[in-house]
């Protein structure tokens, strides 16, 4: 599914991989949709999770938490080809199967909220501005870095996924309270100078 798609993917293909036969793929699922069901449910919300959720729940400092993650994405060339699975299973089905759509949109919600509650928290701890809506703000982040994501699938050039890490990091490091973010930029410049 995630190398060709939901509605390409071959069932006699994904028996294979699986090990399984036919008799036992429906003994727990009724049909593709349900095993596809299956996969939204059970592995790409696990990733997502694992990714983005569990990083920032109790992060002492947003700011730092949703650096490293942005900056750890893969940029091994199988990764940069296929992309993000959530996105490409959402672009594909959501317009055309209630299910997956409602389940890719929870994932995308649950993304957010632990966005937006990180960087809530981090107002409260005076570690983040107090000038920004968490809210929009972890929507404008998601966008971005996904779009970013889908540009460097379409380019195939890790580059791209290097420049919107950079820029990226750049956004998230500009919501730091005004003081600590000169003195982190200051810390930047000195280092870079060897001081």
């Amino acid at each position: 599914m995630y190398r060709s798609g939901f509605r390409s993917a071959d069932l006699d293909a994904i028996l294979a991989a699986a090990g399984v036969t036919k008799g036992a793929l429906y003994y727990h699922f009724d049909n593709k949709e349900s095993l596809g069901y299956a996969v939204v449910d059970e592995v790409i919300a696990s990733n997502l999770h694992q990714k983005w959720v569990h990083p920032l729940r109790n992060a002492k400092n947003p700011i730092d938490g949703l650096v490293r993650i942005v900056q750890s994405e893969s940029l091994k060339r199988e990764d940069i080809q296929r992309g993000c699975a959530l996105l490409n299973l959402s672009q594909e089905m959501s317009g055309l199967d209630e299910g997956f759509r409602r389940r890719t949109a929870k994932i995308f919600k649950d993304w957010h909220d632990a966005v937006a509650k990180a960087l809530r928290e981090g107002q409260k701890r005076g570690v983040v501005r107090n000038d920004i809506n968490a809210n929009e703000t972890a929507t404008f982040l998601i966008a971005v870095y996904e779009g970013y994501v889908v540009l460097t699938k379409n380019s195939r050039d890790p580059r791209t996924m290097q420049s919107g890490q950079k820029r990226v990091s750049g956004h998230i490091e500009s919501l730091r309270p005004h003081a600590a973010g000169r003195e982190r930029q200051a810390r930047a410049a000195a280092n870079s100078f060897g001081v």
